[in-house]
């Protein structure tokens, strides 16, 4: 590192009072014309997988989460099997690598390694929804250990620093950007995210550094098995109360969270977000070291906001770090992702990188699939994507959106609601927040692991959308819902298929059914400008 750098690095961290404040502006693709000065450090000692997963199976491998261990667990030199009730992209990637996956679930799927695996990994979401799964009987009958993936994952960032990343909404987003902006830093962390990359297309890697950053999921309490060096929690709203019951216990379970840090470590809080603000009061309270980000930020160790400009598809970021101010390009829409790189900066300098080196590497993050992804245009109409399935998550997509439509055209939605409990729960919620586009349909519900609830469907938000009647659609048959975008859609539209199940597969057949409409318009299409016939 240079002395400059030194300098600003000095700056950024513990002289608030500095009078001379130094600002920069960082815009996407800094991070790729600088070279990496940041110091590795010493590598991580990474022990033998003890024996229990020496031959892994993974009901559900092709989940995000469950997908992402296995490569890791492969990365390490364990035996990988598992099953999933499809083949996928993220099936087919383990398969590659060394996995023997099956589709479909029985019990001969214990036998895909040889002697069968020392241990089997599951979730929840079997156990709710499939309680009398072929494997999980099996593995029962065979005295086979049954982890839930959580116990697996901190078994692999044992001896790591790990930094975890949990909150009701954002823990994506800001995982990815902080692993991203650690390798802008020369570092080689090892991770394990709910999504994948776009720029890697990858959701979890082994690496050879001694940090580990992982995605902590509140939503059943099993990120309480983490002992994390450094935790963000990007926001505290009410949310999986089919696990937790009352607003009360899901907030309690943040603060159980903060208690695991490890001695000496960091709480990373969002001060503009009222439930976690409060965690950090707690938490700092209680004796645990705490940094806050945000509008509100105003601490020597705080990272502030000062402003907020959004561009078509990017944002222009103005952040005060200790006693330096930076003007920084994000390569994603919204201020709720300018918070989280926010988050990922404070994560990331409590980890000892460099200011310069991880602002760089935020600017060059290009997002992950299914948040805000671009699925393609056709007859003038872009498609995207988004994995949005609470009411928070909803609304701050769509204020992201508007920039990005520009004035001449209108915000058109299709939104599937995640889950009967949480449709039931917060149906007026979702009315209010899908309120904020031009024209919505709303498809039944997709129930994952819960089985249906008299009287609990699409309709019942629809109902609660505030725009006028012929603007909002209550479509319960999948098939009508690509010819319904369509008709609904004119040139200059963009169109965000919306939810967390499988309403991502709509984009595609919404832009090829805008294709074959359009198609008749064109000239070749019709012969018109052939010669010699």
């Amino acid at each position: 590192m240079s002395e400059q750098e030194q300098q600003e690095e000095q700056r950024a961290g513990s002289q608030p009072g500095d009078a001379a404040k130094r600002s920069s502006t960082i815009e996407p693709g800094d991070a790729a014309k600088r070279s990496s000065t940041i110091e590795p450090g010493e590598q991580a000692v990474i022990p033998e997988l003890p024996r229990l997963l020496s031959r892994v199976h993974f009901i559900g491998a092709g989940g995000a989460a469950m997908s992402g261990i296995a490569r890791i667990l492969l990365a390490r030199g364990a035996m990988v099997s598992g099953s999933d009730a499809k083949d996928s992209r993220a099936v087919l990637a383990l398969r590659t690598l060394g996995a023997e996956v099956a589709v479909g679930h029985d019990a001969s799927n214990l036998d895909l390694l040889p002697g069968g695996p020392t241990a089997l990994v599951t979730t929840k979401a079997v156990h709710q929804a499939d309680p009398d799964n072929p494997e999980l009987l099996e593995a029962a009958a065979r005295g086979i250990p049954v982890l839930h993936r959580s116990a697996v994952l901190a078994e692999l960032m044992a001896d790591h620093r790990a930094a975890c990343v949990s909150g009701s909404a954002g823990k994506t987003s800001t995982t990815s950007m902080l692993v991203v902006a650690l390798q802008a830093c020369g570092a080689d962390p090892s991770f394990m995210i709910g999504g994948d990359l776009l720029a890697s297309g990858s959701s979890a890697h082994h690496g050879h550094g001694d940090v580990f950053v992982a995605e902590a999921d509140e939503s059943d309490g099993s990120f309480l098995a983490y002992s994390p060096a450094v935790a963000i929690v990007t926001n505290v709203e009410p949310d999986h109360l089919d696990h937790h019951g009352t607003v009360e216990a899901y907030v309690a379970v943040f603060d159980a969270f903060a208690a695991r840090i490890e001695p000496g470590g960091c709480l990373v809080v969002c001060a503009d977000d009222a439930g976690s603000a409060a965690l950090g009061d707690r938490a700092e309270a209680a004796g645990i070291r705490v940094r806050r980000y945000g509008r509100a930020a105003t601490g020597p160790d705080d990272v502030q906001v000062l402003d907020y400009r959004a561009e078509a598809s990017t944002g222009l970021v103005h952040l005060r770090v200790g006693a330096s101010e930076h003007h920084v390009r994000l390569g994603v829409a919204g201020e709720h992702q300018a918070l989280n790189a926010c988050a990922a900066l404070l994560a990331g300098l409590d980890l000892g990188a460099p200011l310069s080196r991880l602002l760089a590497g935020l600017s060059s993050f290009t997002g992950v699939r299914r948040r805000f992804e671009l699925r393609g245009q056709a007859a003038g109409v872009r498609v995207y994507d988004d994995y949005a399935h609470a009411p928070t998550k909803v609304a701050a997509q769509l204020r992201a959106a508007r920039p990005v439509l520009g004035e001449r055209g209108r915000l058109l939605v299709a939104f599937q609601p995640h889950l009967y409990s949480r449709t039931r729960d917060f149906a007026a919620q979702f009315g209010e927040a899908l309120s904020l586009a031009d024209e919505v349909v709303v498809l039944d519900v997709y129930g994952a692991r819960e089985q249906p609830e008299p009287g609990v469907n699409g309709k019942l938000i629809a109902d609660r959308i505030d725009l006028p009647p012929d603007h909002v659609h209550y479509e319960p048959s999948w098939a009508s819902v690509p010819s319904l975008l369509a008709d609904l859609a004119r040139p200059g539209d963009l169109v965000i298929t919306m939810g967390a199940g499988d309403v991502t597969v709509l984009g595609p057949e919404v832009l090829a059914e805008l294709e074959r409409r359009e198609a008749p318009a064109r000239p070749d299409a019709v012969g018109a400008g052939r010669s010699g016939s």
